[in-house]
This record gives structure tokens, C-alpha cells and sequence, in this order.
């Protein structure tokens, strides 16, 4: 996919995203625009990423670890990131990326039919295994923490 698609993706995405917190966070689009202009700055460029180094990785992992990097405390930028991201609610970033996924797999439905039965016991065995490992993960953090 060509950079300029991708771009396009995330700033309508990001509009999305403005709209879903102001609705249901009651955040002023004005407010949080200079959030999601910064988490759109750092997808694109761990897009770019991914596109320049040679090693072959998703480009979900140049993002992740570029966040990370600008959000370290020691980084000059990282608490201005920090505190303009925060204006930007989670579930109203998730929204559109949620809606992106129900449209491709609807586009791929016949594809997905395909696969078989197969598919949903995979699915149903990574959903268990993803909660019962957050559940257990989060029980021994807390019981260390003392917490519970």
C-alpha cells in the first residue's frame, strides 16, 4: 500500500477518533486534534519505518517501539506527548480501527467461509487463552503489589 494511502488512512481515522471522543467522552475536538495529530505522526513515520529498514517486521512493531522511545522520561518530548495523547480516550481511538476490521472481513467474508469450521475453534481457543492469561497475569501483579 502506497504511504499516501496510508496517510490518508490515519488522518480519517484520526477524524473518527475526534468525533467518537467528543461524543462519547465529551472532549472538545479542539482539545484533543493535537493528541491525535501526535499518535498519527508517530504511526506514519513507524509506517515509513517499515518500509525503509530491511528487515522484514509488521509495521505495528516500528510504531509500538517508536511510542515507546518518545515516551520515556528521559526524552525531551515525552511529557508533552504524554499529556496531549491523554485527551485522546482509548475506546474512541478503538472505534474506527474496530469498524476498519468488521469492513474487511465483511469485504472477505467468502474467503473467510472458506476456512471452515476450523477457524472458529482457533478463535475460540486464542480468545480463552488471551483472557485467562490477562486473568492470571493480573492476579499475580496484584497479589504482588499487594493489592489483593
Amino acid at each position: 500500500m502506497p504511504l499516501t494511502s496510508n496517510l490518508l488512512i490515519l488522518i480519517i481515522t484520526g477524524i473518527l477518533t475526534l468525533v467518537g471522543n467528543f461524543v462519547g467522552f465529551k472532549v472538545s475536538p479542539l482539545e484533543a486534534m493535537l493528541g491525535v495529530l501526535i499518535l498519527i505522526t508517530i504511526a506514519f513515520v513507524g509506517i515509513l519505518l517499515s518500509k525503509i529498514i530491511p528487515i522484514k517486521i509488521p509495521s505495528v512493531a516500528y510504531i509500538v517501539t517508536l511510542s515507546t522511545i518518545v515516551t520515556i522520561l528521559e526524552m525531551p518530548m515525552a511529557e508533552f506527548i504524554s499529556t496531549y495523547t491523554a485527551k485522546v480516550n482509548f475506546l474512541a481511538l478503538c472505534t474506527p480501527i474496530l469498524a476498519y476490521a468488521g469492513i474487511y472481513t465483511g469485504k472477505n467474508l467468502d474467503t473467510l467461509t472458506k476456512t471452515g469450521w476450523k477457524i472458529f475453534i482457533l478463535a475460540l481457543f486464542v480468545m480463552l487463552g488471551t483472557y485467562l492469561g490477562s486473568a492470571i497475569f493480573a492476579q499475580i501483579i496484584l497479589k504482588m503489589l499487594g493489592q489483593i
